[in-house]
């Protein structure tokens, strides 16, 4: 029965989620680009990205393909012949 309890804990080096909560970010990298940026433009990025007031920008071409999904998702049930 003892065997069935050591199974459950984790591995000896692994570090709580308490810890990596409090960790400093020192070797951020952008989450749009992947380029690595400074700890301050980090956290100035996390804040507008969570911000729902900020307008997101995106691409006119994008924009516009999305859009087009977003029409063929609404006609796909009525004509069910589009690919």
């Amino acid at each position: 029965m003892l065997g069935n309890v050591a199974q459950a804990l984790p591995p000896p080096d692994d570090v709580p989620e308490e810890v990596l909560r409090t960790e400093l970010i020192t070797e951020a990298r952008s989450p749009l680009d992947g380029e690595p940026i400074d700890p301050v433009n980090y956290a100035t990025l996390q804040d507008q990205l969570r911000d729902p007031n900020i307008e997101t920008v995106v691409n006119t071409e994008i924009a516009q393909l999305i859009q087009l999904l977003e029409f063929r998702r609404v006609l796909k049930p009525i004509l069910p012949f589009l690919p």
